[in-house]
């Protein structure tokens, strides 16, 4: 099997930027496309030439780190799958594939296809945290949690912040991955004594840095744990009921 890769290279930051091309032969389909970037390397630097430099840690779709536009769509074509779980079967002999960084003003190029999402650790920073006590721990059955909750909760945490919700969106918004950091704090009851505070201070510093989301319905597609957008909305209600509640809190003070 034989694969033209179209690969975005910059040397750095402030570096101008291109296409280049790329024939990767004798691939086999049962390769992951972080395998056949490993491929595309061994080869480059065994030519002199330096290698495309990419994100990668886990390889299992946990972490997050591999995010890229391929042919045009975050991680790939197969919905619900990060590209360390992008196989080659996907594509066929001969298919010219174009691989490229995420275009989002928040995620600046540092270097080929690896971007700066630090602007997603701000947001958790800002309040993605709950004050419990420490010591030993509850008996598993101290604190009642419905199982539709919990199953919600567990849901919103599969988020690994590789920011294709972000990549995939128009708007370059970040409300689906704030939305997820949220509600797994928020739906809990270990997330009450800061729920208010919480929503207002993510979502306020998401909007620092991100655009506002208008609907389009890109992120859910895009995402490789296929969260869904209900939880923008849920967001959304706890954002208003925060600007009311911590009014007042002001007020009493």
């Amino acid at each position: 099997m034989r694969l033209t890769l179209e690969v975005w290279r910059q040397a750095g930051p402030r570096a101008p930027g291109a296409m280049t091309r790329y024939d990767v032969a004798d691939v086999n389909a049962d390769m992951s496309f972080l395998e056949l970037l490993d491929l595309l390397n061994e080869r480059l630097g065994a030519e002199g030439v330096e290698p495309v430099a990419f994100e990668h840690d886990c390889r299992e779709g946990i972490c997050g780190s591999c995010g890229m536009m391929i042919n045009g769509q975050a991680h790939g074509p197969r919905r619900g799958t990060a590209a360390c779980q992008l196989h080659l079967r996907e594509f066929h002999d001969g298919q010219v594939v174009t691989v490229e960084p995420w275009r989002a003003a928040a995620f600046g190029v540092v270097r080929d296809l690896v971007v700066d999402r630090s602007a997603l650790d701000r947001i958790v920073e800002s309040g993605g945290y709950v004050s419990v006590n420490t010591g030993a721990a509850p008996d598993a059955n101290l604190i009642a949690v419905p199982k539709a909750v919990a199953d919600a909760a567990f849901d919103a945490a599969a988020c690994i912040g590789c920011g294709a919700c972000v990549a995939a969106c128009p708007n370059s918004a970040a409300q689906l991955f704030t939305a997820a950091k949220v509600a797994h704090l928020n739906l809990l009851p270990q997330g009450q004594p800061e729920r208010f505070s919480r929503v207002e201070a993510m979502v306020d510093t998401m909007e620092e840095y991100f655009g506002s989301c208008t609907n389009h319905g890109e992120c859910e597609p895009a995402c490789p744990k296929s969260i869904s957008i209900d939880y923008i909305a849920l967001m959304n209600r706890d954002y208003v009921k925060a600007k009311v509640a911590n009014r007042r809190l002001s007020a009493r003070r």
